[in-house]
């Protein structure tokens, strides 16, 4: 076992602050670095130390040359990637091992594998995790994409082979579309991963997205933490995350937890990591992909089973055994969590940036709130359009769902649009109340939602933050 004293902290936002309070609770000190958009970020403060990074505000997240060289000169023993950036980059991975820095995640092996969409399917059936029938070679021919999506049939998926978050993929019902989505897949693969392959699976119709959470130290111990819900989905992001899901069947439930755990273990697999599925209408399962990372909604499994996901990467990228077995693990209620964007969902979701001009948090039992927001922060245009998380959980479903409602309404930023008014629709409509979704909720029910204008929303709300703030300031 290997003494962690002090981590850098590879990452931005959100995430970097959840890391510094899991630091701060195991006694270690923690390293921010930042871009120079980002001096005025709240983890910036409240790491034990702060290092700016000059130049590219997006490099300033992915040189890992220059990341390495800071974590040295500070004297950290240890690197956390967080989600997105080089968290499933295996090449950072080795080279903080070849510097005798601990990658706190899984090793360069398994990130290199699993960051392989063909490899990994092949690595999983391997095991015998049922995957989607499709390719098992990456494909950049148009031509052959054609035939084979011929063979197996429409509906087909077209994904990037070496991304994932939605990028790159495209979904083809008709053989006539097929060239058209492929280059334009292939052209938005090579935009955001810097190559062009893709592979090409059957597409199932009307799923659900169902995710295990794994944890699983170098000892052989793996125990799974529960599913995950993430089929509330818009162009393949994920837009809500349920723990655990509120329609699985206890057979399907059983055999998602049984196949995870059993292959991870055979892949010798360490650290936390994600196995993604799909499951039809009869609950037949298919593995999708994993990640090799913490995910956004680590909350919600964190909420129901109260482990903290990161203290347990930490402590096992340090060499420690699982501290508990499966069997002592008690899963309670239910959670749920909303991603809250920078967006205004009137003008398709587009990106919007600005400064919190007024700013009032939900609170009360059952409310979780993981951002780095606050009054007069301005946040950049240069990253990812989420500025936040809400996570709420309950005893049962209907109160998770009642508890939602309250906490949405009360959440009041001003400054820019958000998505809030959105999740303000999704938790008042039937199929959400009952737990009916599947990954073409979003796509249904959008046009139904009549998402009220931003500005409007401000005026409505207007008295709610007058009188909110006599009692929450």
């Amino acid at each position: 076992m290997k003494k962690i004293n002090k981590i850098l902290i590879a990452n931005r936002g959100e995430i970097a602050l959840r890391i510094i309070r899991a630091c701060k609770e195991l006694a270690i000190q923690s390293v921010a670095i930042y871009s120079e958009v980002d001096n005025e970020g709240v983890w910036v403060l409240k790491a034990d130390e702060s290092h700016l990074i000059k130049g590219d505000v997006l490099q300033a997240y992915l040189n890992y040359e220059t990341i390495i060289s800071i974590a040295k000169k500070t004297g950290c023993d240890a690197i956390h990637p967080g989600y997105g950036f080089l968290s499933e980059n295996a090449d950072f991975a080795k080279a903080c091992e070849e510097n005798g820095i601990i990658f706190i995640g899984p090793k360069a092996e398994h990130i290199a594998l699993f960051g392989d969409k063909m490899a990994s399917k092949v690595a999983m059936r391997s095991v015998g995790v049922p995957v989607l029938e499709g390719t098992d070679e990456p494909i950049i021919d148009k031509k052959a994409g054609a035939a084979f999506a011929a063979r197996i049939g429409f509906p087909v998926i077209i994904k990037a082979a070496f991304g994932g978050g939605g990028r790159g993929m495209r979904i083809v019902h008709k053989e006539k579309d097929f060239e058209s989505m492929f280059d334009s897949a292939t052209a938005e693969s090579m935009k955001f991963f810097g190559r062009s392959e893709v592979f090409i699976e059957k597409y199932v119709v009307n799923p659900r997205h169902i995710e295990i959470q794994i944890v699983a130290d170098k000892y052989g111990n793996v125990v799974h933490l529960g599913e995950r819900d993430c089929s509330i989905q818009r162009r393949h992001q994920k837009v809500i995350e349920i723990a655990p899901s509120p329609r699985l069947s206890e057979e399907a439930r059983r055999e998602l937890y049984r196949i995870s755990t059993k292959a991870m273990f055979k892949l010798g697999y360490e650290s936390v990591g994600t196995i993604e599925f799909l499951l039809d209408e009869n609950d037949t399962i298919y593995f999708i992909e994993m990640n090799t990372r913490v995910q956004v909604e680590h909350p919600v499994t964190e909420t129901i089973s109260g482990i903290d996901i990161i203290q347990r990467m930490i402590e096992i990228a340090a060499g420690d055994r699982l501290k508990f077995l499966q069997e002592e693990i008690k899963f309670r209620g239910y959670a749920i969590e909303f991603r809250i964007n920078a967006e205004n969902p009137e003008k398709n979701f587009m990106p919007t940036v600005g400064t919190v001009a007024e700013y009032i948090a939900p609170g009360g039992p059952g409310v979780r709130l993981d951002t780095s927001l606050y009054a007069g922060y301005t946040v950049p245009a240069n990253y990812d359009s989420m500025v936040g998380k809400l996570i709420v959980s309950a005893l049962d479903w209907e109160g998770t769902v009642n508890k939602a409602r309250r906490a949405l309404d009360e959440f009041f930023i001003e400054g820019f649009p958000t998505n809030i008014p959105l999740h303000q629709h999704i938790v008042r409509d039937e199929d959400f109340i009952n737990g009916k979704f599947t990954t073409n909720y979003l796509d249904e029910k959008l046009p139904q939602f009549n998402v009220v204008n931003p500005e409007t929303q401000k005026k409505i709300e207007g008295k709610l933050q007058s009188i909110l703030s006599r009692f929450l300031f």
